[in-house]
């Protein structure tokens, strides 16, 4: 486990999807990407759109335009106000508690979360990104915020993946995916890896495919 993988060593890769309950659960996406996204301009739509492609096509997966169970399945949210979701229509029938959800997300203060939603495999069918701009996230760049968010949805990384440090880092003057995530991101898709993986000796293959 100490090997040390595109700046990264194998236990630092078990980490990335080692849950706070101690729980390894691994999952990538099992169908093609149809992204939709609300509460934005049509900039900031095609900046949000350009870093889904972006990571997608990092992973090697696909973007689709219709999901045929769905319709639509990383449904992206922009707003200013939890108490704003409380008032989208049919929302609640995708986001379980729904209300209860955004009242808890306000009391914490939380500026954005994240549910997936899996098929009967375990792999991810669906995702619901919610942010909320806040002062703090009003001053990051619209596209450094797009692919913050895009990074944090193609794979189910850990709840704890990235509370002490973020998937992106600074190149220059721009904040860029770090190499090491785009790595593992790519080996999390390779085609004889599973789309789910709840041992950590899935980490381990990992580790192998990026070396």
């Amino acid at each position: 486990m100490g090997e040390e993988v595109a700046g990264m060593g194998a236990g630092e890769i078990e980490a990335l999807f080692t849950r706070a309950d101690g729980q390894y659960l691994f999952a990538r996406w099992g169908r093609p990407i149809v992204p939709v996204v609300f509460g934005v301009t049509d900039a900031t739509l095609s900046v949000v759109k350009g870093a889904v492609e972006a990571v997608v096509a990092l992973a090697g997966h696909e973007l689709a335009e219709t999901d045929a169970e769905l319709g639509a399945n990383l449904m992206v949210f922009f707003f200013t106000d939890w108490a704003e979701l409380r008032a989208v229509p049919r929302l609640g029938e995708m986001i379980p508690d729904l209300e209860a959800l955004t009242y808890r997300l306000e009391a914490a203060g939380a500026n954005q979360y994240r549910s997936f939603r899996f098929d009967a495999g375990g792999a991810i069918k669906a995702a619901f990104v919610f942010v909320r701009m806040d002062a703090a996230l009003t001053e990051v760049p619209a596209d450094v915020l797009a692919l913050n968010q895009a990074v944090q949805v193609i794979l189910l990384w850990s709840d704890v993946a990235f509370r002490d440090r973020s998937p992106l880092a600074k190149a220059g003057e721009v904040l860029v995916l770090r190499p090491e995530i785009g790595a593992v991101i790519r080996a999390g898709y390779d085609p004889v890896m599973p789309k789910v993986a709840r041992d950590a000796s899935h980490a381990l293959r990992l580790a192998a495919r990026i070396a």
